[in-house]
């Protein structure tokens, strides 16, 4: 029996016991519907009557605002909150890869789970020493070279350096680096893939990114794929073309791949609002502004790059 109650209970306990913050508005967008019903279906249809006795399946609200939650913990919260969420990921993580039909959640999850145990980790170091901005204009001025300071980094090097390789990476990484070098993005930031979907092209979020690079719907139609019959988001050279366009961009109007990758993830108009309230120009500048899942993702992609390709993030070239 306890082979059955721990993956099915795992996602019933996660959700219930999740409670300790205000339910999520109305207005939170509710996690992907096909998630919900596979999870429910195989609770229906293969939990023995005796778990089903100790464990009740969440209800669709409940799960919504679980996952409506976390994803705004990653978006919103500080490096407390989003460990919080490590015991209770590790339970839905458990669900995830032990049924298929789950399992391209289960990619997204995994890569979200190393940034809260790397959370949990920072709330015990000492407060750091604020860094003091780079005097200038807001952006489009990179800084000099060698003199990139990402917090962090040192960390996420030491913990990559031991983590092994994706199996499909010799297979899937030359495609995705010469997706990179046609749009003119040195192809090492193409190891962005790991760090978004584990390198997973079917990889989902249940906020709804799909793909490599988890592009969500509107920015997947703005960079020119079709998300409908087929989701161009799933092919592979179709997406890196994509998000390599995206960091060109990002990188060209912030002057940095760090202030790019910061983007990439929190978001082009919020990296430009940071930049202008603490009148900086360079990543460390604004890096204490930023929600704590972005002080994390911007030095694990660095980091990686690094243990991947040898190149540090100072040595990283401009778009060509």
């Amino acid at each position: 029996m306890l082979r059955w109650l721990i993956p099915f209970g795992a996602l019933a306990a996660a959700v219930l016991v999740s409670g300790a913050e205000p339910a999520a508005p109305a207005a939170a967008p509710a996690a992907d519907p096909d998630l919900y019903q596979a999870g429910k279906e195989l609770f229906d249809q293969l939990a023995p009557p005796e778990v089903k006795e100790q464990v009740d399946f969440p209800s669709r609200q409940q799960f919504d605002e679980f996952f409506a939650r976390l994803q705004r913990t990653l978006e919103t919260g500080d490096f407390q909150a989003i460990a919080a969420y490590e015991p209770q990921a590790r339970a839905v993580l458990a669900l995830l890869q032990n049924q298929p039909e789950l399992s391209d959640y289960a990619s997204w999850l995994t890569a979200r789970l190393e940034e809260m145990d790397e959370a949990r980790q920072i709330t015990r170091l000492p407060a750091p020493v604020p860094v003091r901005p780079v005097p200038g204009p807001a952006f489009g001025h990179p800084p000099p070279p060698g003199s990139v300071d990402i917090p962090y980094y040192d960390r996420w090097l030491q913990r990559l350096r031991s983590r092994p390789m994706p199996r499909n990476a010799p297979e899937l990484m030359p495609r995705l680096r010469s997706a990179f070098v046609d749009e003119g993005v040195p192809p090492e930031l193409a190891w962005l893939a790991e760090v978004e979907s584990s390198l997973d092209p079917r990889a989902q979020s249940p906020a709804g990114a799909k793909g490599l690079f988890q592009l969500k719907s509107g920015t997947a139609h703005d960079l020119g794929l079709s998300t409908f019959l087929p989701d161009d988001r799933i092919d592979p050279a179709k997406s890196a073309h994509a998000a390599a366009r995206q960091l060109r961009a990002l990188d060209e109007k912030f002057g940095s791949w760090p202030l790019a990758f910061a983007a990439y993830n929190a978001g082009e108009g919020r990296i430009g609002r940071a930049l202008k309230a603490g009148h900086a120009r360079d990543y460390a500048g604004i890096a204490a502004s930023l929600p704590a899942e972005t002080r994390m993702y911007v030095p694990e992609v660095c980091a990686l790059i690094k243990v991947r390709t040898g190149m540090s993030p100072e040595r990283i070239p401009p778009p060509r």
